[in-house]
């Protein structure tokens, strides 16, 4: 199992690199969320890896980040997706967007990436449910944007929808609904409000 690459920068392209390390040099396919956080080629980089083995087909897979390679692993656990389907789907969504996408089974918004059909992103929807939710999506996409402020919001919106009476997966996927349709909110009550009025 190779768990990371890290060397010289040879080669980079959007979809793939080289990485030169102990004089052998890697390829790596890679999402474009990886690509946006490579160096210039000739810099020292490290990438996390996943390796795949197939009878007819051997590939190394490369991500900037833990939650890149977590998201991956997690789509090709769904059946019908592999790897390059996996990567597909990585490289035409942000991991907040993607987590919020399956955590209000927006199957739409996910048959809107190249390359993946209704029944695929409605399999990923239906399969990945309970393995994503709204706290994780929104902490993703809040990471990336360098804003922490909405985490607590949808936390505390959680909590008044399941003290409702609302259990935590139907207050999970309320809330992340109201916010894949209205990413602008800012407060619990308003939040709360929308996903009650989305009943």
């Amino acid at each position: 199992m190779i768990a990371y690459v890290r060397g010289t920068l040879a080669e980079k392209g959007p979809d793939r690199v080289v990485i030169e390390a102990g004089g052998i040099g890697y390829e790596l396919l890679i999402p474009v969320s990886t690509f946006d956080r490579l160096p210039k080629e000739g810099g020292e980089v490290k990438l996390l890896a996943w390796h795949c083995v197939r009878e007819d087909d051997e590939a190394l897979f490369g991500f900037a980040t833990k939650e890149e390679r977590e998201m991956f692993l997690k789509l090709t656990q769904v059946s019908g997706v592999g790897p390059k389907i996996a990567l597909a789907i990585l490289s035409g969504s942000s991991i907040g967007e993607l987590s919020l996408a399956i955590a209000s089974g927006n199957a739409k918004r996910i048959s809107s990436i190249k390359g993946v059909g209704k029944k695929t992103a409605e399999k990923i929807c239906v399969e990945l449910k309970d393995k994503v939710n709204a706290i994780e999506a929104l902490a993703a996409t809040s990471r990336r944007g360098g804003n922490d402020a909405k985490t607590p919001i949808l936390h505390d919106a959680i909590l008044a929808l399941s003290a409702l009476g609302f259990s935590d997966e139907t207050a999970n996927k309320m809330v992340s609904k109201v916010l894949a349709d209205n990413p602008s909110v800012k407060d619990v009550e308003t939040l709360v409000r929308l996903a009650l009025a989305s009943r």
